[in-house]
């Protein structure tokens, strides 16, 4: 369940800087802060697996590239989402290594993980914010339905392709990346 913490309006910096002095994780949407529940351990582990192949393929490939866990991305005025995964352009997180985990241009993949709580989060609020901010890659990772929804970015809008069962999962941004659906739900 997400919940408002306080109905104070925070502006983007703000945010950033903000310490309530817990171990809290929060988003921030239309300036409020919402609060985010504790990941289950399926969560974790899936996180984990993903950002161990994402390396693992970035070192294999020798791409500038870096993979994060829980980093932010900044999705409008007063909005930015944590993302489960994602992965970035290694300069551009050098250049802010002491300024607060929060992406202010973009992944050029993100991956969020459903919980029950986050169902219309994931697959509505964060996929047209995503579109509009131009992450060019999308995975929406559903061990409640047991499925990978793969988001790729056309001329401003999400081509989704639903992967299922021991179906390889197709990507973009690594094109060779052999990794099933099984693979990653049944960690």
């Amino acid at each position: 369940m997400t919940t408002t913490t306080r109905k104070q309006l925070f502006t983007f910096e703000e945010y950033c800087t903000y310490d309530d002095g817990t171990e809290n994780r929060y988003e921030l949407v239309n300036g409020s802060l919402e609060q985010m529940n504790p990941p289950t351990y399926r969560h974790l582990l899936i996180a984990k697996l993903l950002e161990r192949t994402f390396d693992a393929e970035i070192k294999r490939m020798n791409l500038p590239l870096i993979c994060l866990r829980e980093a932010g991305v900044r999705t409008g005025w007063s909005k930015s989402r944590l993302l489960d995964v994602s992965v970035h352009d290694s300069e551009q997180v050098r250049e802010c290594l002491d300024q607060s985990a929060i992406d202010q241009t973009h992944p050029i993949l993100a991956v969020e993980i459903v919980s029950p709580d986050s169902i219309k989060r994931d697959y509505r609020y964060k996929r047209s914010e995503y579109a509009a901010l131009g992450i060019p890659e999308y995975w929406i990772i559903d061990p409640l339905k047991n499925q990978i929804s793969i988001l790729i970015l056309d001329e401003g809008l999400y081509e989704e392709t639903i992967y299922l069962g021991d179906q390889k999962i197709v990507s973009s941004v690594f094109p060779n990346l052999s990794l099933s659906v099984q693979d990653v739900l049944c960690v």
